[in-house]
């Protein structure tokens, strides 16, 4: 664990992320330079922008990331499951899979858990599940990570950033809900290196982003 009078070199931990509604095949070759050149932990794009973005990093350290059924989590189970199939086919190695909110708040975890166990399972690669932490109480936040967690994913996240943002305290209850051995990545309103810092104090391993390339300025490693 890290301390706080240590210097967290916050790099390796950032998925840098490039999911405007307008984004262009010129960001998507932007960001994948960044990702390289600071030693990002992956790029998180847009299903449309997988394929360019897998061979613009082919054979390189930043892995390919992107989103299921976002932002809202309310398409189909078998939408989702196609769109995370063929996010795959197209080169993407992590899935950041909204979960239906609805089911959560009617308490319907069976379907929950069936749409996560089916992507976990047909995919075989990463997944998040984007829990939305704003929007659940306590006691739903609970049963959103019990059925994750049997379902077979790798990481929570905190939000999509749509519906509110990350915070130390979603980590630490993240944290203490699923224990030691997942992943959390804190998303949502990430917007300088002090903030990231603190997150990753709390516990989070990843760190997705926007911002990643000024939290490098701030650290006098971005040229003006």
């Amino acid at each position: 664990m890290f301390t706080k009078s240590e210097e967290i070199d916050i790099a390796p931990f950032i998925d840098h992320s490039l999911l405007l509604p307008a984004a262009t095949l010129a960001g998507v070759e932007k960001v994948c330079y960044e990702a390289e050149r600071f030693g990002f932990a992956s790029v998180c794009v847009y299903p449309v922008h997988v394929r360019q973005a897998a061979e613009l990093l082919s054979g390189r350290a930043p892995k390919v990331g992107t989103v299921i059924g976002f932002p809202t989590g309310a398409t189909t189970s078998s939408a989702k499951l196609y769109e995370a199939q063929e996010a795959v086919e197209n080169g993407a190695v992590e899935l950041d899979v909204v979960i239906n909110l609805g089911w959560v708040k009617q308490g319907d975890t069976h379907k929950l858990h069936q749409e996560i166990a089916e992507i976990c399972e047909a995919t075989g690669q990463t997944v998040k599940a984007v829990l939305e932490m704003a929007i659940l109480s306590e006691a739903e936040q609970q049963t959103a990570v019990e059925a994750c967690l049997d379902a077979g994913i790798a990481f929570f996240k905190t939000h999509t950033g749509w519906f509110g943002g990350a915070s130390v305290a979603d980590v630490r209850q993240l944290k203490q809900i699923a224990g030691e051995s997942i992943g959390i990545k804190a998303s949502g309103g990430i917007r300088s290196r002090q903030q990231a810092t603190e997150l990753i104090l709390a516990g989070a391993t990843r760190i997705g982003t926007s911002r990643g390339p000024e939290m490098m300025r701030d650290r006098g490693i971005l040229e003006e």
